[in-house]
């Protein structure tokens, strides 16, 4: 049986990038993206009981550099 999520599928446009490095940060605080975009949202519209999340250490997640990010 599949299953039945509360909530109705959104789309939103992200670039790769951005979609990539909040999944790995997202994970190093036992989330995912899904999770991380709900936050943010009702913090936003200041829901009752909404904190504003935290953000991760870019340490823990963020990929080096490459050389020619480093140049640009």
């Amino acid at each position: 049986m599949p299953s039945s999520p509360k909530t109705q599928h959104r789309s939103v446009r992200i670039s790769d990038d951005d979609w990539r490095d909040l999944l790995a940060a997202a994970q190093t605080q036992g989330s995912d993206r899904g999770g991380v975009i709900k936050d943010l949202v009702a913090w936003y519209l200041r829901r009752p009981g909404a904190v504003q999340p935290k953000r991760p250490d870019p340490s823990t997640w963020r990929r080096p550099a490459s050389s020619e990010e480093k140049t640009a």
